[in-house]
This record gives structure tokens, sequence and C-alpha cells, in this order.
């Protein structure tokens, strides 16, 4: 049977999700109020289905409330109560809040509350304490339909019932099989003034490649609106970037057998596939 690039991008955000060292799911950042506060979309280059969750609580797995909004409603986005109670209804279990706060995501929200702080920075650019990034996944499939998936607990410190990009449709995702698919993240509030995952996918309908796209695109957010961001990108050819303007993000990817991934600028480890998994 065929495995769908958009099973393949939920299951790769499922996981990230469980990760608590990643700012989505368990170890999610923390509101001005001390709770999370999750979003998260998915989209189906086929025939640019999509659905998306905002300021979600209590739900271990965002992103898989968000492919059941593009499947099992006519809507793309629902958000918070309607959120919750389209979970209920679908037999999603809720967890307790507590359990997705991580003892790093408490510190990183008390240190905030300081009258001093500067939250959105602290969150930007003090990556040395590992972590506290947006997930996302791009993938195309053996039928050449492309997909992507982005979860996030957002900004530390935020407002209660601040959304940012992650599930706005062209900001934090886009895909579409005449193009390809992008995922996005860094500070919600300039790539939604820049739809920046759309750009891209307009850049490369242009005749960019997906690398020239993604720079193209991070250098006009980090000139028009001054912010900077990171993104993984795959063309509808199975050509795929990762970029981003910030100091580091973390991605991987994996191509004809080989397991490509890095930190840094400059930095590109290459692994076979099978050794990764004969390690599991």
């Amino acid at each position: 049977t065929l495995f769908r690039s958009l099973d393949a991008v939920e299951e790769a955000v499922v996981v990230m999700e469980d990760d608590p060292h990643f700012n989505a799911g368990c170890g999610s950042v923390l509101n001005e109020k001390g709770e999370v506060e999750m979003d998260a979309i998915i989209m189906d280059g086929k025939d640019l289905s999509s659905g998306a969750v905002s300021a979600v609580r209590c739900i271990a797995n965002p992103i898989k409330l968000a492919r059941l909004v593009m499947e099992k409603t006519p809507h793309v986005l629902l958000t918070d109560r309607g959120a919750s109670l389209f979970a209920r209804a679908q037999g999603v279990a809720e967890v307790p809040g507590e359990s997705l706060i991580t003892e790093k995501s408490r510190k990183r929200w008390e240190d905030n509350l300081k009258p001093s702080s500067t939250p959105v920075l602290s969150q930007m650019h003090g990556n040395h304490e590992g972590g506290f990034g947006t997930v996302g996944a791009v993938a195309i499939d053996s039928a050449g339909n492309v997909a992507c998936a982005t979860s996030t607990g957002g900004m530390t410190n935020k407002m209660v019932g601040r959304v940012g990009d992650t599930p706005c449709i062209g900001s934090g995702g886009y895909a579409d099989n005449l193009v390809g698919a992008c995922s996005t993240t860094g500070e919600g509030e300039a790539i939604m003034k820049v739809t920046l995952a759309r750009l891209i996918l307009y850049h490369m309908q242009q005749g960019m490649s997906p690398a020239d796209a993604s720079d193209a695109a991070l250098n006009y957010m980090k000139n028009r609106v001054e912010s900077e961001g990171g993104v993984i990108v795959v063309s509808k050819s199975g050509d795929w970037t990762a970029k981003f303007s910030t100091n580091q993000m973390s991605w991987a990817a994996v191509k004809d057998d080989t397991l490509q991934c890095g930190v840094y600028h400059g930095e590109n480890m290459t692994i076979p596939v099978s050794n990764v998994i004969a390690s599991q």
C-alpha cells in the first residue's frame, strides 16, 4: 500500500509533539498565565484540503486534531472552545494541562515574568539552552502528492488567546501539488505579515529553486519587518531545502535511503537510513 505524504507529515509531527525538547505538544511554552495553548495545521497538496486548530488546551497531539478538522468538518480552522468541543465529539482524549508542561518551559516562563524581560528575543535567540522550536514536516510521495504539517506552543509569555502564524494557511504552512510544500518557524506576527509559506511557493512558481525561493522570502521578511525565521521546503519534483536566518534550526531530511541533518549554518551530516533503523 502507498504510504501517503499526508500520513508521513502527520506521523513525523506527532513524534516531535511527544518529544519534550520541542515547543509543541508536551514541552510547549507557556502563556502569560502559565498555561499551554497550542496551534497546528496540516495541508494536502492534492486538492488543497487543510485543517487547523488554534489556542487548544489539554490535547497531547494537536496535529491529529487538525487532520480531523480537515477530514470531518467543512471548515479549515477551529479555535479554543470550539476546537475542544469538536475534539470531545471525535473521541479525542483530553490530558491534564500540567502533563504538557516541562521544567524548562516553566523556567523560561518565570524568567520572562521579570519587568526587564524580552520574551520574543529570548525565544528567538536564546536557543543555546536547546529546544523551544516550532515543529514541522513536508513530504512528497511516490504518487507526486505533497503535504505539510506544523505544530507549536507559540511564543512564551504570550497573551491568553494569542494565535501566531502556525494555524494560518499560507503562513505556517502551505502545500500544492502544482508547486511544492513548505513549513515555517519564527516570530508568528512577522511570518503572517509576509505570508511566508505562500511567498516561498510563489517564488518557486516563478522558476526559483526551493533554496533560492526560501532565501529570497527570508531576506524579504528580514528587510521588510525586521524578523528572522526558518523553513523546510520540498518541490513537486522532490528537490528540498532547509533554510533559516536565525542562528540555528534543527532539521533532517530523507531522500533515496539517505538521511541528512543539521543544526547550525553549513552543517550537513549524512547517514544511511539503514544505520538509523538498526540503531533504534
